[in-house]
């Protein structure tokens, strides 16, 4: 993953009351329309904020370390270390990325569970000693490359032991565990915590239960070798919803209390990621290209409306060669809505939602209801913060879209009692007054 390094000189715009994120989008969508139509993101980074203030209040037991990786953009990193979460990284990119932005070595785990030998030796480099592992292979790396590693076993969990046939999964299980402890104590490796980590595909909670049972477990074992465990890491899965974190919250807490008590000396973190930045972000595209097709073409179970009645093929310029990445291996948590106004009386087709690659592949939905849209038209897909701001592909030159990032002055006064102390990042926040058309010059940064 290729990161944001050159991308730091963004800027937020504050609004005032009598602006929001709609009022961002349409000024963007103008804008756009008249300079090339490119896609773009708006980024409302007090919805962040928000986030941090509802994990705070809710499991303000366990630390957050954000998951690099699911969106590395600077406003995101830095807002973040200024809230105090810690980091976790998967490659030297990313604790580059956050060494930057002054966040000690204490505050990040490494957690790829493949580790090239070069990025070992470069955590080792800069004092990132947490890291995970789920095998001997990579503890005898470790081993070699890292004399102060601090590794957390990474046990797996009853939703991903056996899963999906082609789906690779990490993690060992509880048996293996002894032998890897065995191993550590011969390579004189120091163990200090297990980590699991329950998919946010998962719907049943009680997952949790028999993951903090088996750590509890490994805590055991590993007295046995002499090892002092210290951490416990129940790795990310939060959707970002107030009810499923209460709901995790509602499981967990008490068997904390029994397992892993406070006063113990055991740190609880996590790593959520899409649970900080889903919501944050939303994605204007621009329809390309257009075509008409027998309504009968269409093979979902989205509810026909009428045999003699078109359908619609719409093509974006954005697809998963770009910001949609992610549809590839997951379904989109998303919902386009159309930015024009029409009436509510206006029929509805079946439509698909197309990449620009003519790839097969790029597919972004596969069938929903709209009313007959016209190329140059625009629609918007919220939730849009995870996994999408990556570097595109270079197939039929994408560009990466503009990203646009703004935060209400309500949210910013939060951000104020959240004890946010970026000198940098205040000096990135400049005042948009309401009912202004923004213009380039005035505008938001558009290199973000």
């Amino acid at each position: 993953m290729k990161g944001f390094l050159d991308d730091a000189n963004y800027s937020i715009g504050l609004l005032d009351e009598g602006t929001n994120l709609g009022n961002v989008i349409d000024n963007y969508v103008y804008e756009h329309t008249l300079t090339g139509k490119n896609a773009f993101f708006v980024g409302d980074l007090g919805k962040i904020v928000k986030k941090h203030s509802q994990w705070q209040n809710i499991v303000a037991q366990i630390k957050p370390f954000y998951t690099v990786k699911c969106n590395s953009t600077p406003a995101v990193l830095e807002i973040l270390a200024a809230l105090g979460t810690g980091f976790a990284c998967s490659s030297k990119t990313e604790m580059a990325l956050v060494q930057e932005l002054g966040v000690s070595p204490e505050n990040i785990i490494y957690i790829s569970p493949c580790k090239q030998v070069s990025q070992i030796k470069y955590a080792a480099k800069i004092g990132v000693n947490i890291m995970t592992c789920d095998n001997e292979v990579e503890l005898k790396k470790i081993a070699r490359n890292h004399p102060n590693a601090k590794v957390l076993l990474h046990i797996a969990t009853e939703d991903n032991i056996g899963g999906e046939e082609g789906n690779m999964k990490f993690g060992t299980t509880l048996k293996n565990c002894r032998h890897l402890l065995e191993c550590a104590k011969e390579l004189d490796v120091q163990i200090t915590g297990v980590k699991f980590h329950v998919s946010s595909a998962c719907k049943e909670s009680q997952v949790y239960v028999h993951a903090l049972s088996d750590a509890r477990c490994v805590f055991d074992m590993a007295r046995e070798f002499g090892f002092t465990m210290n951490m416990l890491d129940i790795g990310g899965g939060f959707t970002g919803t107030e009810f499923q974190l209460e709901e995790v919250n509602h499981v967990i807490s008490p068997l904390l209390d029994v397992y892993f008590p406070e006063g113990s000396g055991i740190k609880i973190i996590s790593e959520p990621g899409s649970y900080y930045v889903s919501s944050a972000f939303t994605l204007a595209v621009n329809i390309i290209a257009k075509k008409v097709v027998e309504n009968d073409k269409f093979s979902s179970g989205v509810e026909k409306t009428g045999s003699d009645e078109p359908a619609f093929m719409y093509y974006m310029n954005d697809g998963v060669y770009g910001s949609f990445a992610s549809k590839l291996s997951e379904d989109l948590n998303t919902i386009p809505a159309v930015h024009k106004k029409y009436k509510e009386d206006e029929p509805l087709f079946t439509s698909s939602l197309w990449g620009p690659s003519c790839d097969e592949l790029d597919q972004i939905v596969e069938s929903c209801l709209l009313p007959e849209l016209n190329v140059g038209d625009w629609l918007i897909f919220d939730n849009m913060g995870a996994d999408s701001l990556h570097e595109p592909s270079a197939f039929n030159d994408f560009q990466r879209p503009a990203i646009y990032y703004m935060m209400s002055f309500s949210d910013w006064y939060e951000m104020q009692d959240a004890g946010i102390t970026s000198d940098t990042m205040m000096k990135n926040f400049f005042f948009v007054p309401s009912c202004i058309q923004l213009s380039q010059e005035d505008s938001f940064s558009s290199e973000a």
